[in-house]
C-alpha cells in the first residue's frame, strides 16, 4: 500500500500558523484621529488653539486603553477654506496622513496661516474619509473632527453623503463650530454630525486659554530636555529630524511654559515614537539593528566604537530615558491632580475641551477606558 505524502498538509498547517501570529499581532487596538481645521481669514484664534493644545489632547489619549491593553495612536491633518488652494481642488489640502510622528504634526500646526476662501465641508470630509488609511476593524476608534465657521452646505460635494460614507466605515465625524451655538444649527453642523453618530459642539475659537501655573511645570519642562539628550539621531534624515525635535520644543515654549510642560509629558509617554530616526527606539521596535547598520549611517559619536560598545552605548541612552520618563510621569500625576482642582468651576469653550470631551465619551462606547499609567 502506497501513502500519499503529507508534507504538502504540514506546509499549509505552516503558513496558517503564520497567517494567525500576524493576525494576533495586528490587534492592537487603534485610536486613529483627523483634524479637518478651517484657514480661512476668520480662523487665527483656531489655529492658535491647535498649536497650544495639541499636546494636552496627546496627553488624554495616552492613557486610553481597551481590554487593559494600550493602544496605538495616530493622527492626520487637513486644511481647508483657504484661498491660496486652487477651487479645483476644493481649497482644501491633506498636510499629513495618518502619522505616530507627533513632531510633523506640530510642525504643521505652526506653519498653518490663513487667507480668504472658501469652505467646502462636504468635500473635506469626502476627501479625509477616502484618502486617509483607516482601520479596517469596527471595534477601533475612527473619529474625523472638522471645525469651522460657515455654512456646512457649502460646496458641489454634498455634507450628507460624505457623512454616511463615513459612519459606513465606522469613522464618526464630530463637528465644531465656532461661533454661536443655534447658528451652528441653522447652518447644519450639527445635523452633519448626526448622520455620523458624531457630536456638535460650538466654540469661541477667540477665548483666551486658562494657563495654570503649575509647581511640577518647571521640573517637568528640565526633564523634557534632558530626554533630548537621549535620542541618537542616525541615518540620511536623523539629523534633520532631531533638529525638527529641538524647533518643536521652542515653539511649545514659545507659547507658554505650561505648553511645553505638557509637550515634556507627551515626550515620556509611548506614542512618542521615532524609529524613523532615532536609533534608540530603531532597535527597541526592530526597525533596525546597530550591528548590521552601515557605519555611514552612524551618528558620529558611535562610528569609532566596536559592535559590543555601541550595544552597551544603546542600552545606557535607553536606561536614561526610562528612567527620565518615569519621573516625569511621576510629575504628570501630581500636576494633573493639581490643575484638576484648579479647574473645578472652570466652564472653557476651546477647541481642547470640545475635543476630549467627545473622544472620552465616544471611546467609553467602544469599550477604552482611561487609566492613568504613571508609577
Amino acid at each position: 500500500m502506497k501513502f500519499k505524502p503529507i508534507y504538502p498538509l504540514f506546509i499549509l498547517l505552516f503558513l496558517f500558523t503564520l497567517v494567525s501570529n500576524d493576525s494576533v499581532a495586528q490587534t492592537k487596538p487603534q485610536v486613529q484621529l483627523a483634524i479637518l481645521l478651517d484657514t480661512s481669514n476668520s480662523m487665527d484664534g483656531l489655529i492658535d488653539q491647535a498649536k497650544s493644545q495639541l499636546w494636552k489632547i496627546v496627553n488624554e489619549l495616552a492613557l486610553t486603553k481597551r481590554n487593559g491593553q494600550s493602544i496605538d495612536f495616530h493622527v492626520g491633518l487637513y486644511e481647508y477654506g483657504k484661498s491660496s488652494i486652487a477651487a479645483e481642488e476644493g481649497h482644501l489640502r491633506q498636510i499629513c496622513a495618518l502619522t505616530t510622528d507627533l513632531d510633523k504634526i506640530s510642525e504643521e500646526l505652526f506653519a498653518l496661516t490663513t487667507n480668504g476662501g472658501d469652505e467646502y465641508c462636504g468635500q473635506v470630509i469626502g476627501a479625509a474619509v477616502r484618502g486617509l488609511k483607516w482601520s479596517e476593524d469596527n471595534d477601533d476608534l475612527k473619529i474625523i473632527f472638522i471645525a469651522g465657521n460657515e455654512p456646512f452646505t457649502q460646496g458641489k460635494v454634498d455634507y450628507k453623503t460624505s457623512c454616511k460614507e463615513a459612519i459606513g466605515r465606522s469613522i464618526i465625524v464630530n463637528t465644531i463650530f465656532c461661533g454661536n451655538y443655534q447658528e451652528g444649527i441653522d447652518t447644519f453642523w450639527k445635523d452633519g454630525a448626526d448622520l455620523a453618530d458624531g457630536k456638535y459642539i460650538n466654540i469661541d475659537q477667540n477665548q483666551q486659554i486658562v494657563r495654570i501655573d503649575a509647581p511640577q511645570d518647571s521640573e517637568i519642562v528640565v526633564l523634557g530636555q534632558q530626554l533630548n539628550e537621549t535620542y541618537i539621531a542616525y541615518g540620511s534624515v536623523g539629523k534633520e529630524y532631531k533638529e525638527r525635535q529641538n524647533a518643536q520644543d521652542m515653539n511649545a515654549m514659545a507659547l507658554s511654559p505650561q505648553v511645553m510642560a505638557q509637550r515634556s509629558v507627551a515626550k515620556a509617554s509611548a506614542h512618542y515614537k521615532n524609529q524613523q530616526w532615532d536609533l534608540v527606539d530603531a532597535e527597541k521596535t526592530g526597525a533596525v539593528s546597530v550591528e548590521s547598520l552601515d557605519e555611514e549611517a552612524l551618528p558620529e559619536e558611535m562610528k569609532e566604537m566596536d559592535k559590543q560598545e555601541r550595544k552597551a552605548y544603546l542600552e545606557d541612552m535607553s536606561q536614561k530615558r526610562r528612567k527620565i520618563q518615569k519621573h516625569i510621569n511621576r510629575l504628570n500625576k501630581e500636576r494633573r491632580q493639581f490643575i484638576a482642582d484648579q479647574l473645578k468651576n472652570s466652564s472653557e469653550n476651546t477647541l481642547d475641551t470640545a475635543m476630549l470631551n467627545m473622544i472620552r465619551e465616544q471611546a467609553k462606547e467602544k469599550n477604552y477606558t482611561f487609566e492613568d499609567q504613571s508609577q
